[in-house]
């Protein structure tokens, strides 16, 4: 199966999830002391299974080739591998990821994309089912803004540790702290942007809309303010790292940050949070005041990457924007009449859409 349009990305959930939200029944689960409509598993798999193998067949997009470069070179003997392991200072985790597999299946590059790709659906797919009101909306989110081809076709080492994040935070919910950080650190051998969710958790943990929250939005925006002094300090800070030449690289000094367009489209909720956070006090579920906090790191991060580099900056907030997702659903169903929560669906779903043709048609020019 091989994506021949892009169209049929968006095409595939609004056909086949009306379709499958009839003839499956949900399941009404209490998670945290809120209530949601679980999908059955058989409807997940057949609502992903196609973006599986669009990504297993993917070629010749953005850093695919790149990646198929990297498992190809890979040597299988021990010696020759430690050899070449020795060569790659950064995110050897992922080197020997490719290692393993290639011991299990040779060197078939599509195999290890289609094994890659169940992985990171597997992680995706059931965070949504185990915690979201709606899965299909989230899973809509997730293809419509792009976040699909964005990280599975293109930032897939990176996304292997985003997936990685995703379990390591039902860790978090349930109170698993030790297992957690192991996670997170299993996560940051694969790509080193892991770590900083260590800090994250530090602002996240709480109340929704805390304090700590409140801070970083205030940091960010100081940060804006002064963003040449700014500049300086990461550079002083990254001197003796792997990344020392980041501010003065091509790569930054060319950025112009990321489009405003995508940070306000990236901010919904947190924006939404804000304006139902009655709701969510009320509610006072450790699931939604995280969710919430997510959000809004989502936001401020993305705010800043306007200002500053969306290569680089604008790669962080990936850590924290699919669990912002959760909230979404909820908030909708809450803050509304049953009949005005449809109508606000249907003009959300209509918001996303066009993000998408915006996205894929005028910026990326692909449809």
């Amino acid at each position: 199966m091989i994506l021949t349009n892009y169209w049929w990305l968006i095409l595939w959930p609004i056909l086949m999830g009306p379709i499958l939200a009839l003839i499956l029944p949900k399941t009404e689960v209490s998670v945290f002391g809120i209530t949601l409509e679980r999908w059955p598993l058989v409807a997940v798999w057949i609502l992903v299974l196609p973006y599986i193998f669009w990504c297993m067949n993917r070629s010749e997009f953005a850093d695919t080739e790149v990646y198929r470069s990297m498992f190809l070179e890979v040597p299988l003997p021990a010696s020759a591998f430690t050899n070449y392991l020795s060569g790659h200072t950064k995110d050897r985790g992922f080197f020997i990821l490719i290692w393993l597999l290639k011991h299990w299946i040779g060197n078939n590059d599509q195999v290890f994309f289609l094994i890659i790709a169940v992985f990171q659906l597997f992680c995706v797919a059931s965070f949504f089912r185990q915690y979201s009101k709606d899965f299909w909306l989230c899973f809509f989110m997730f293809v419509a803004s792009t976040d699909y081809l964005s990280w599975m076709f293109n930032g897939m080492r990176q996304f292997i540790a985003v997936s990685i994040i995703l379990i390591s935070f039902r860790c978090l919910l349930n109170r698993h702290y030790f297992l957690m950080l192991l996670l997170i650190l299993l996560a940051a051998s694969i790509h080193g942007s892991a770590l900083l969710v260590l800090p994250i958790l530090l602002i996240i943990y709480g109340r929704a809309w805390n304090k700590k929250t409140i801070l970083l939005l205030m940091t960010v925006i100081m940060m804006i303010l002064f963003v040449h002094p700014l500049t300086d300090i990461i550079e002083e800070l990254l001197r003796d790292t792997q990344y020392n030449d980041i501010v003065t690289n091509d790569i930054w000094q060319q950025d112009d940050g990321t489009n405003m367009l995508r940070v306000l489209f990236y901010s919904v909720p947190a924006l939404l949070s804000l304006a139902g956070k009655s709701y969510i006090d009320e509610a006072d579920s450790p699931l939604l005041n995280l969710c919430v906090n997510c959000s809004i790191c989502t936001a401020a991060v993305y705010l800043l990457s306007a200002f500053s580099s969306g290569i680089y900056i604008g790669r962080i907030p990936v850590l924290t924007t699919l669990q912002g997702y959760i909230i979404l659903p909820w908030l909708i169903d809450r803050m509304f009449t049953r009949t005005s929560a449809w109508l606000v669906r249907i003009v959300f779903i209509s918001v996303y859409l066009i993000f998408f043709y915006y996205q894929m048609h005028i910026a990326w020019q692909l449809i």
